[in-house]
C-alpha cells in the first residue's frame, strides 16, 4: 500500500472531480429532487423506473419505507403491507419534509447516478485512510490531510441529505459546494507531498501573492455561481425547460456581480500568465489556468446569450473547480520554492 498510496491518493481526487461532474448534470437537469428521500430514493434501494411503481392502487404490496404519491402528496409506508380496495390512511404517514410530489424517471436516475458516484468516492477514501495511516510515518500531515478529507466526505454526505430535505436551499448547496472545494484542496495538497516529482521554479514574490488573490477569488465566484444557478433553476421551474430564455428575466444582485467579477478574475490571471512569461519561472500550470479562464468566460457567455445550451452549465461548474484546483496546486509549488530559497539563505 506504501507504494501504491501517490496512485491512490490521485484516484481519490479524480474521484471528487465525477461528484462535481455528476453534480454539475445533476443542476443542469433540474435532477436535484429527483429522489424526494435519502439515502434511499422513494424509499427504495434502487430506484423505480415508473410511476406505477410509485402511484396507489388496490391489492398492490408496498414494503415498510416505500414512498407513493396518491391526491398530489407524498405517503409512506409505515409498515409492509397489501393495499385493500380502499386507501387507508392509518397504514401510511404523510412525508413531510417537503411538498415535492413528482416522479420523473430521467430525474430521479440522474440524481441517483449522482449518489452511486458518492458511494464510490466514499469506498476510494477507505483506502486513502489506510494507505495514510500506513505512510504516518513518512510525513506528519499525511494522516491528518486524508483523515480531515475524509471526514469533511462524511459531512458532505450529511449535508446531501439535508439539501434534498430542505428542497434545495440555496445556503446549504452553496456550503456544500464550497466544502467540495476544501476536500480538493486537501487531497490536493496530499499528492504534493506524496509526488515524487516537484521541479525546482524560480520565485517571484508578487506572483506567490497572485496565486493567494486567484484562489481566493475562485473560491468567491464559486460561491456566488451556485446561488445564480439556484435563481437560474427556481426560473426554470416557473417557465419551464422549453422557456430557458426567460432564466435570467429580471436577474439579480449576485447575477450582475458574478458576471462583473469575472473581470477581476481574468486580469489576475492574465497577470500570473505575463509574470510567469517574462520573469521565466517556468510554471506550466499557469497554462492551463488560462485556458480554463477562457473556457469558463465562453460557457458563460454562451449560457448568457444562447439560452443555456446543453451541456454548458456543467462545462462551465466543472471547469471552475479544476480552476480552483489547479491554481490552489500553483500556490503549493511556489510555496515549496519560496520554503527552498529561504533554507538556502540561512
Amino acid at each position: 500500500m506504501k507504494n501504491r498510496f501517490p496512485k491512490v491518493v490521485k484516484i481519490s481526487i479524480i474521484s471528487v472531480y465525477l461528484i462535481f461532474l455528476a453534480g454539475s448534470v445533476v443542476r443542469m437537469t433540474g435532477s436535484g429532487m429527483g429522489c424526494p428521500d435519502w439515502p434511499k430514493c422513494f424509499g427504495y434501494y434502487i430506484p423505480p423506473t415508473s410511476e406505477e411503481q410509485i402511484t396507489w392502487k388496490p391489492n398492490a404490496e408496498f414494503k415498510k419505507g416505500f414512498i407513493i404519491i396518491k391526491d398530489e402528496a407524498l405517503f409512506v409506508a409505515e409498515h409492509d403491507l397489501r393495499t385493500a380496495s380502499e386507501f387507508n390512511i392509518k397504514n401510511w404517514a404523510k412525508y413531510t419534509k417537503h411538498d415535492y410530489n413528482k416522479f420523473n424517471k430521467f430525474h430521479t436516475w440522474t440524481e441517483y447516478i449522482n449518489r452511486l458516484a458518492s458511494v464510490l468516492a466514499g469506498f476510494v477514501f477507505l483506502f486513502l485512510i489506510y494507505g495514510a495511516y500506513k505512510n504516518r510515518k513518512k510525513n506528519k500531515l499525511i494522516p491528518i490531510l486524508a483523515y480531515t478529507s475524509f471526514f469533511l466526505m462524511l459531512f458532505e454526505a450529511w449535508l446531501g441529505k439535508t439539501v434534498v430535505d430542505s428542497n434545495l436551499t440555496p445556503t446549504i448547496i452553496t456550503i456544500h459546494m464550497v466544502v467540495g472545494l476544501v476536500i480538493i484542496a486537501l487531497l490536493l495538497w496530499l499528492q504534493f507531498i506524496v509526488s515524487n516529482k516537484q521541479k525546482v521554479y524560480n520565485y517571484n514574490a508578487l506572483f506567490n501573492k497572485l496565486i493567494i488573490v486567484s484562489v481566493i477569488f475562485s473560491l468567491i465566484q464559486i460561491a456566488m455561481g451556485t446561488q445564480v444557478r439556484q435563481f437560474i433553476d427556481e426560473q426554470v421551474k416557473l417557465y419551464g425547460f422549453e422557456n430557458k430564455n426567460y432564466s435570467l428575466m429580471n436577474a439579480n444582485f449576485k447575477f450582475y456581480f458574478h458576471r462583473s467579477f469575472t473581470i477581476a478574475i481574468v486580469l489576475v490571471n492574465l497577470g500570473l500568465f505575463y509574470i510567469n512569461q517574462i520573469k521565466n519561472l517556468g510554471y506550466k500550470l499557469v497554462n492551463w489556468i488560462v485556458f480554463l479562464i477562457f473556457l469558463e468566460t465562453m460557457t458563460g457567455i454562451l449560457m448568457y446569450y444562447a439560452d443555456i445550451p446543453l451541456g454548458t452549465q456543467a462545462i462551465h461548474l466543472l471547469a471552475g473547480a479544476i480552476l480552483f484546483g489547479l491554481q490552489f496546486y500553483l500556490w503549493l509549488q511556489s510555496r515549496k520554492t519560496l520554503s527552498r530559497q529561504s533554507s538556502l539563505g540561512s
